[in-house]
């Protein structure tokens, strides 16, 4: 059977490789509750018959008619289970990023004319309760949660009448494989959101042109952690690949219990994105630093061992040796730390430290870092288990199915199956992206390595312009910086300024034992002890050595530090924790306004 939808998932892998464990969460007792494949084709079939018995549905099957359903939920396995049941009956799930605003969930709300939301909790509920005056087209709200007084989204399993049931088939019988699937709205790093229409043939030909990438780690009997929030493009297109190819989807139970539930699911593979596997090395880094004697001289010997690894070559017996034995007592540690059986980590949505990079694969780790947006589906090219289809700084050679050319400016453009429908209500704006030939334009630059590997080097619209009129991007010089156990965040800024300064976020706890070890006594705030003459020196000295690495225009002349971290709560950072620029900008404006004084 070769599949055409991507709820096509269930009878493909009944056929193939059933299993007990499908989907898995934790429940309360801490016990992990499993489905299998035919636990969730029976529960996906009556939640299909029990929206029908709602009235929804495709309606006359067109973009506009089909019945919209949204979602505002953490990841746990009735998320999956209700996109499939919504795309079995040809209506389209609108997921949210649990984090959005009140503002953007009404505009999204009613852009979508959403018909049902389904959220994951009380505190969910309630936001959605709060603007419900304001989006007459919301019938109701079910909860995956049991929360007293709203409607629970098992009532709707057991409402179907033969006629539902009749219904179910003959409209997934009539779904094609160019049929909307799903509608996924980006913030993005500026602007109102934006409605991508993903058919099923946009991710289903992603996930099987990727096939041959994740054959060599997700089997039949392989386990995966998810814990990126599903309602992004690149968790959610990597779970149809974990469900095609037959490996078990273990949910986490929230990103602080991420480092118990890798060691109880000990899972083959999982994604992140490269700001959560920073955190991860720092904490390991940190570990380090409490040891003592001699375990603490072999911990930085292996991971100075780490630093010098290179993908593809051969370091000659003597390195070899020396990683042989710090991979048995030092880095067969941290893999005990992500559970014993990880084989690959799958990283996208922002460049990784080619840092982490070396350490993470010296240590037996592969880090396999990809590249695309969710108007790709998302993967445009990845980074392969096999060494040669690997490189580090790179994002990888393209899969299967997909084209890349670059403009003359080289900027990336991009063709094949997984490009868009185009935005939702927004034809101008998808023909601003998509050529009339078909074209992607990204909107990233990049550049080839040995006329294979894709090299991603800014984005076009960071990109800016010294009062010199020079160009600078930012985002190398960034990454480069963050290398620093002391930087925890940075921001290039300088656009029509004579010249390049930044923003810089320190981490605390680095600077904290750093000033304890040096004698310097903190009795005051956060922002006291950064204005403290003997740090800012250790700040320009720590800059002054990354600029050494970068010609004049771009190295950073002036900086100021800053006492509060970036977050998405803040409004700083996107949902995948890439820098808001326009936003950080005006919020520390007096700042960049203090750096070019």
């Amino acid at each position: 059977m070769k599949p055409t939808r991507l709820f096509d998932c269930i009878e493909y892998q009944l056929a193939n490789y059933p299993k007990e464990d499908m989907l898995a969460g934790k429940e309360e007792g801490g016990v992990w509750r499993k489905y299998s494949t035919l636990e969730v084709r029976d529960i996906v079939d009556r939640f299909s018959e029990g929206l029908l018995h709602l009235g929804i549905g495709p309606n006359d099957m067109s973009i506009e008619g089909r019945d919209k359903i949204a979602v505002l939920s953490a990841n746990r396995p009735e998320w999956i289970l209700l996109d499939l049941a919504v795309q079995q009956i040809g209506a389209v799930l609108v997921p949210i990023y649990p984090t959005i605003s009140l503002n953007e969930l009404e505009f999204v709300l009613n852009d979508a004319a959403v018909k049902l939301v389904f959220v994951n909790d009380q505190a969910q509920y309630d936001r959605v309760q709060s603007i419900r005056d304001k989006v007459p087209t919301v019938r109701a709200v079910f909860t995956f949660d049991y929360i007293q007084k709203s409607l629970h989204w098992k009532e709707i399993l057991n409402k179907a009448t033969q006629a539902d049931v009749d219904n179910l088939k003959k409209i997934r019988d009539s779904i094609k494989y160019d049929d909307l699937a799903t509608i996924i709205y980006t913030s993005g790093t500026t602007g109102t959101p934006k409605g991508v229409m993903l058919s099923h043939k946009n991710i289903l030909s992603n996930v099987m042109n990727v096939e041959e990438v994740f054959r060599p780690i997700v089997k039949g009997e392989s386990k995966a952690l998810s814990f990126l929030p599903l309602n992004h493009i690149f968790e959610k297109m990597v779970s149809y690949i974990y469900l095609f190819f037959g490996c078990s989807i273990y949910y986490a139970e929230s990103l602080d219990k991420i480092g118990d539930n890798l060691k109880e699911v000990q899972p083959t593979v999982f994604a992140t994105v490269p700001r959560l596997l920073e955190k991860v090395y720092d904490r390991i880094i940190a570990k380090g630093m409490e040891l003592t004697g001699v375990k603490r001289k072999l911990f930085f010997w292996a991971v100075d061992l780490g630093n010098r690894y290179e993908v593809g070559k051969n370091q000659g017996w003597w390195y070899n040796t020396q990683l042989s034995l710090a991979n048995k007592i030092v880095f067969s540690k941290w893999r005990e730390g992500l559970g014993g059986n990880v084989k690959a980590i799958v990283t996208g949505a922002a460049a990784c430290q080619v840092r982490l990079l070396r350490v993470f694969t010296a240590a037996k780790i592969v880090i396999m870092e990809g590249y695309g947006l969710t108007e790709t589906s998302p993967v445009i090219s990845v980074n392969r288990f096999d060494e040669k289809g690997r490189r580090f700084g790179t994002v990888g050679p393209l899969i299967n199915g997909v084209s890349v050319r670059l403009a003359e400016d080289g900027e990336i453009t991009c063709k094949g199956d997984n490009i868009m429908m185009g935005y939702y209500k927004q034809p101008e704006l998808t023909a601003q992206v998509v050529s009339e030939d078909g074209w992607f334009h990204t909107g990233d630059i990049g550049v080839w390595v040995e006329d294979k590997f894709l090299k991603i080097t800014d984005r076009k619209k960071e990109i800016f312009k010294t009062s010199g009129g020079k160009y600078v991007a930012p985002q190398p010089i960034e990454n480069k910086m963050k290398e620093s156990q002391f930087i925890e965040q940075i921001m290039v800024v300088g656009a029509d300024q004579k010249f390049t300064g930044a923003l810089i976020v320190p981490s605390l706890p680095n600077l904290t034992e750093w000033c304890q070890k040096n004698s310097i006594k903190n009795s005051g705030t956060t922002h006291q002890l950064l204005n403290d003459p003997r740090v800012i020196e250790l700040y320009k000295q720590i800059v002054e050595e990354f600029n050494q690495q970068f010609n004049h225009v771009e190295q950073v002349k002036k900086f100021e530090l800053l006492d509060k971290e970036w977050t998405i709560d803040g409004g700083e950072l996107t949902p995948t924790l890439k820098l808001k620029r326009k936003v950080i900008m005006e919020k520390y404006r007096h700042a960049i306004e203090r750096i070019y004084n």
